[in-house]
């Protein structure tokens, strides 16, 4: 009986194709910028985590460099 009373459902509109996609292909130029960003995020990123020498283990040198700081020894 609801099927009387319910409008029908119009007909759905033509499916359109895809839009084409961008060229992918990247200057010389571009490239070498890209590289210069992603180098410069990189030395960022690491900023002053890397010249902690200790970790949760101590530290981290070797016991030969320790002894010849001491003024010629």
């Amino acid at each position: 009986m609801g099927s009387l009373f319910r409008p029908k459902m119009p007909a759905l509109p033509p499916v359109q194709p895809a839009p084409e996609p961008p060229s992918s292909e990247i200057s010389a130029e571009e490239k070498e910028a890209i590289a210069k960003e992603q180098a410069a995020v990189e030395r960022k990123r690491r900023g002053r985590k890397s010249t902690i020498l200790t970790s949760p283990l101590g530290i981290q040198e070797d016991e030969d460099s320790k002894l010849e700081t001491l003024l010629g020894k």
